[in-house]
């Protein structure tokens, strides 16, 4: 039977991540220690004697990096990867680039923390996590999950918001839930899928 292998990774900490700026579609790097996590990442999947026939990332460079940086410790610097803006963060619009505790001072704590968690509420300018997980499942359900079905074993690289839309359905939590979940950077989670597509089981590899 083939393996149906599906990796999920928030990209490793970036720039902005450390000076706590809401991000969405901008693009900073990694900082070192996003770096070192994406390595890390990658050293314990290669410990656990994992490795793929293609990965996907986002049309944004922290999750490209991290994807690249996994590969390498793979040995598989070489792999097909495809990027697609289908599984970029959530675009945070008008709070993008804005450090989170200055907004907070300019609309409150409370609707800033709406804007964060809440499932269906958009911040101004930007999209809900529903709208995000409206973007990423389509994109999931025609072209990767297929792909793991068939058994090919699938690294996917991407954001805290985009792979909470897949773990939203991975794992079957509500929208009342998912919110709430936090995802770290640079964790992988291992997924393997049964014929139907429901997780037949999960590892979370921390360090």
């Amino acid at each position: 039977m083939s393996e149906r292998l599906l990796v999920l990774v928030r990209h490793g900490q970036s720039d902005w991540n450390l000076k706590n700026l809401f991000t969405g579609w901008k693009d900073p790097g990694l900082t070192e220690k996003g770096v070192a996590e994406a390595t890390a990442a990658g050293q314990r999947l290669k410990a656990l004697g994992l490795s793929f026939d293609i990965a996907f990332t986002s049309a944004l460079t922290r999750a490209q990096n991290t994807c690249s940086l996994i590969l390498e410790q793979l040995g598989q610097t070489g792999l097909q990867t495809v990027r697609d803006q289908a599984l970029n963060e959530r675009d945070y619009g008008d709070l993008s680039g804005l450090n989170k505790d200055d907004a907070r001072a300019k609309w409150g704590e409370e609707q800033v923390h709406v804007w964060r968690r809440s499932y269906d509420v958009s911040p101004p300018g930007g999209e809900s996590l529903k709208d995000t997980v409206a973007r990423v499942l389509p994109y999931y359900c025609q072209e990767i999950l297929p792909r793991v079905l068939r058994g090919e074993r699938v690294l996917v690289a991407a954001h805290g918001n985009s792979l909470r839309a897949l773990v939203m359905v991975l794992d079957r939590l509500t929208p009342q839930t998912i919110p709430s979940m936090e995802l770290e950077t640079g964790v992988p989670l291992v997924y393997r899928l049964n014929a139907d597509s429901t997780v037949a089981s999960k590892q979370v590899l921390t360090a």
